[in-house]
């Protein structure tokens, strides 16, 4: 649920390039992921090195053959063919098998890493679910989503294939260079030459690369922060004709994002071409020289073909374990930025001795209580007001005076700095904060509806109402004819957000809402600001018996909606400057006064 209260600190703030800041860190948070799975984890890695081992049989046995045949033509007899197609067929069988096994191990590890990417998922929603609204205000929704999804993505990919792949390759150039010391070790001296140079030439590329798909995953997700916030405002940007700034700026964003990107992978794109130059080099080396020995030496054919085979299965995986490196990188950066997600600080715990508010009275009392979303800048200074159970507490004041402030605190949305906040006779922050939220009603200005039918988003957060309850609240909120008039009623589905009924409607339907919840504290900020008049005023009769006997904070701009309240606080710069009821207020000619008159001038 989006937070319903975004006045004060900075919405969609950046917090700055994320770089990969603990690599070690990161793979041990991964590894306690992999640990439930350890011993299919396990069995993945057995059968990846059988599948290897196999493979690695095709080189010996093709030599055996080309022995047979090359000794048969030196000597001048006859070619024992039965043996050549022996070999030939053990060749297939072990290529065969090892692909056998290979495929195994593919279902095994996408079987594991489903497992372990959708227990990334959850507990990123269940993190973003406890986290303070605090995060919200000052991270980009587009960021947010690029985590849960792009970069959870990136990180299955590394897992369902490039752990595995490295212990194959691995596992295959330690045997492959046994097997090449045993034909001949001194044709092994090449690779201490061309080795060291290719594992240099890779550590450069891999640091480099690191950074760069850090910078491409925040890229990334600034991207989709602009494009969410774009498309949520499409209608504002329409109606002040703004498309071709916004495309301009986008175009920047995208282009910010396109050469993060392309840098990335073309950095990227370095390591496998250079890594192959080097192996080809050994190769041509290793060719060269064995020729010389067979001459020399009477070197055979045979094993020089097994040499260059295992060479190649020896200095292949290091090309192949160089580019997933480079992919190792990116999913890391990515993995970083989930586990990041996941270790939100949440809202702070309720304390053990936390008190289960079960009806609240609805008596308020803020005492001398200061704060600030930032400490270098205060909101609140030396708040106190006592409120009445039952009273209709009007906030009014100019834009960025405390009003929305002031409910965020009330309902812990965020932590005073300074003083206490009481509830019916306790602090606030000796209750459960579930609870204590609990005992709110809202209705906002910005409607929220989500996907599902008009029951499920009238009933939402009290399940238990009656349909009777139903029908009589939206009845008194003027609904009840148009909510019929649709195809299938109460159950009409409606789109995520509302999109298919008027903003007015909307509107009517979170009023509607609102009076079913079973709470005595009421909050309506701008609740009627998208109806006409007319409406307007049957709504404000309805809310006459909705907030009969319930305290109620009514933050308004329109003060013709507020002139019956019990009684008007008028905030400005974090401090209540006027107080009392509407007649009270127009008596004394202050700045009430100023800001009612200048709506009707």
């Amino acid at each position: 649920m989006p937070n319903p209260f975004v006045g004060g600190p900075m919405s969609h703030a950046s917090k700055g390039l994320s770089k990969a800041k603990n690599k070690k860190k990161t793979l041990k948070q991964l590894g306690k992921y992999l640990y439930p799975y350890r011993y299919l984890f396990v069995l993945a890695i057995f059968l990846t090195i059988c599948s290897s081992g196999l493979e690695l049989l095709g080189p010996y046995f093709s030599g055996e053959a080309i022995d047979l045949i090359a000794n048969a033509e030196k000597i001048g007899s006859k070619v024992d063919i039965s043996k050549v197609i022996i070999y030939c067929i053990l060749m297939v069988v072990t290529y065969l098998f090892s692909s056998i096994l290979l495929y195994i191990v593919s279902l095994i590890m996408i079987r594991i890493s489903k497992k372990v990417i959708y227990k990334m998922r959850e507990e990123s929603f269940d993190s973003l679910m406890g986290a303070p609204i605090s995060y919200f205000d000052t991270n980009s929704l587009g960021d947010i989503i690029s985590r849960v999804s792009y970069d959870i993505d990136t990180v299955n990919t590394s897992l369902t294939s490039d752990i595995v792949q490295i212990v194959s390759s691995i596992f295959t150039v330690i045997f492959s260079f046994i097997v090449m010391i045993i034909i001949k070790p001194i044709l092994v001296l090449i690779f201490v030459v061309t080795i060291p140079l290719c594992l240099v030439y890779s550590r450069i590329l891999i640091k480099k690369t690191r950074i760069l798909y850090s910078k491409r995953s925040y890229e990334l997700g600034n991207m989709n922060g602009y494009a969410e916030e774009v498309i949520t405002g499409t209608k504002s940007i329409k109606s002040y004709a703004c498309e071709d700034e916004v495309t301009k700026k986008y175009q920047e964003v995208n282009s910010n994002a396109t050469k993060s990107y392309y840098k990335a992978e073309y950095y990227g794109c370095y390591m496998g071409p250079g890594v192959n130059f080097f192996n080809n080099l050994s190769i041509s080396f290793v060719c060269i020289f064995g020729a010389l020995l067979n001459v020399l030496e009477g070197f055979s054919y045979g094993s020089i073909a097994k040499f260059v085979q295992y060479s190649r299965k020896f200095s292949g995986p290091i090309n192949e374990i160089a580019n997933i490196f480079t992919d190792l990188q990116s999913a890391i950066s990515a993995a970083e930025r989930v586990f990041d997600l996941i270790g939100i600080e949440k809202e702070k715990e309720d304390p053990l001795n936390a008190l289960d508010l079960k009806e609240s009275q609805g008596d308020f009392v803020l005492d001398h209580v200061f704060f600030g979303y930032n400490k270098n800048h205060t909101i609140i200074n030396d708040l106190s007001l006592n409120v009445k159970s039952g009273e209709q507490i009007a906030i009014v004041g100019p834009t960025g005076g405390g009003k929305t402030t002031l409910v965020n605190l009330l309902m812990r949305f965020y932590d005073i700095d300074k003083g206490n906040i009481y509830l019916d006779g306790n602090s606030i922050y000796y209750y459960k904060r579930s609870k204590l939220r609990k005992s709110f009603a809202m209705v906002l200005q910005d409607t929220w509806l989500f996907e599902g039918s008009v029951y499920e988003n009238l009933t939402y957060g009290n399940v238990n109402v009656t349909k009777e309850d139903v029908i009589k609240a939206c009845k008194d909120c003027h609904i009840h004819d148009f909510i019929i008039s649709l195809k299938d009623g109460y159950y009409t589905i409606l789109k995520e957000g509302g999109t298919n009924i008027s903003k007015g409607q909307k509107q009517l339907l979170t009023i509607a809402r609102a009076m079913l919840l079973d709470a005595n504290i009421l909050i309506l900020d701008e609740a009627t600001s998208n109806v006409d008049t007319r409406t307007e005023k049957m709504i404000q009769d309805a809310m006459k018996t909705l907030m009969q006997g319930k305290t109620c904070f009514i933050i308004a701009h329109r003060l013709s909606t507020i002139v019956s309240a019990n009684k008007i606080i008028v905030f400005k710069d974090g401090k209540i400057i006027e107080h009392g009821n509407h007649k009270e207020l127009m008596e004394k000619q202050g700045f009430y006064y100023q800001l009612f008159n200048s709506q009707f001038n």
